[in-house]
């Protein structure tokens, strides 16, 4: 097993216990590049959409949060995936104490997934001296930027408000 690969696996043991069991998801344990995974499974979608927040802006998140909110209303809960990839400054919309935390509540109850940077996350934790509280939606992925890639090669839209 490679370095990196220990690292990720030693600070998801960590963060896990950290957080308590149950209060945020993660992909780290046994992610596979060419294989995505999702937490909510929608195998009737038939469009993929990615969006990118990468700012400190809670008027950018909520504009994202709306683009989210207008694509399931158009197509149906059940007929797109929409995976939001939180990584950099824009990770902040994903702690716990959110301005827009009651919205990742409802659109995570509509399907929407929320991908929090694994990478950002542990620069957080330095700076911080502890590990910042995600809201029970987010995910951890090993890095925002590898997340949006995997998901543009498996047919995914990307999509930057």
């Amino acid at each position: 097993m490679n370095l990196n690969k220990v690292k990720i696996a030693l600070f998801a043991t960590t963060l896990f216990f950290s957080l308590g069991a149950g209060a945020t998801q993660s992909l780290l344990q046994g992610y596979s590049y060419d294989h995505p995974k999702l937490i909510h499974d929608l195998p009737f979608a038939k469009h993929h959409a990615v969006l990118q927040v990468s700012q400190d802006d809670p008027e950018l998140w909520n504009l994202t949060l709306n683009n989210a909110t207008n694509m399931l209303q158009y197509f149906g809960e059940d007929k797109v995936q929409i995976v939001v990839v939180a990584y950099g400054p824009g990770l902040k919309m994903l702690l716990k104490d959110s301005p827009v935390a009651k919205r990742l509540q409802t659109l995570d109850a509509q399907g929407v997934e929320f991908d929090a940077c694994n990478v950002t996350l542990q620069g957080m934790a330095k700076k911080l001296g502890h590990v910042p509280e995600l809201a029970p939606e987010s995910v951890i992925v090993p890095g925002g930027i590898i997340r949006i890639m995997q998901l543009q090669q498996h047919g995914y839209n990307y999509i930057k408000p």
